[in-house]
């Protein structure tokens, strides 16, 4: 069982920037393809990026936000960058026991997810 936490999720005005974290548990962090997915309020859960031997983004979001890992800490990253008021989400890390490449970025290939953390980007 793997189990995630998620962190680094707050409030920001347009144009700012957050960095998420997620944590892992287990020891063969760096065999996992990890992935961030989003879903606002009324919308159903969305791609945003994953990493597995290579990283892959949703379009929304290329060019802003830059997933990266660090296997000796068992953390995913998520830079966002140039927030904007459709950014505002939760923001949830996903798991899959397998590193793959291209990384998927349906939501049924992942078998493990964090609680979530909110992302709220003001005017």
């Amino acid at each position: 069982q793997v189990q995630l936490r998620e962190s680094g999720g707050g409030l920001v005005q347009a144009g700012g920037s957050l960095r998420l974290s997620c944590a892992a548990s287990g020891r063969t962090f760096s065999s996992y393809t990890m992935g961030w997915f989003r879903q606002a309020p009324g919308k159903e859960r969305e791609f945003v990026a994953a990493i597995g031997w290579t990283t892959y983004y949703a379009d929304s979001v290329k060019g802003r936000f830059a997933i990266s890992r660090d296997n000796g800490k068992n953390t995913v990253y998520l830079g966002m960058n140039s927030l904007k008021l459709e950014d505002t989400a939760v923001y949830y890390c996903a798991a899959r026991g397998t590193r793959m490449s291209p990384p998927p970025s349906n939501s049924y290939e992942y078998d493990y997810w964090g609680q979530g953390t909110q992302v709220t980007v003001s005017s």
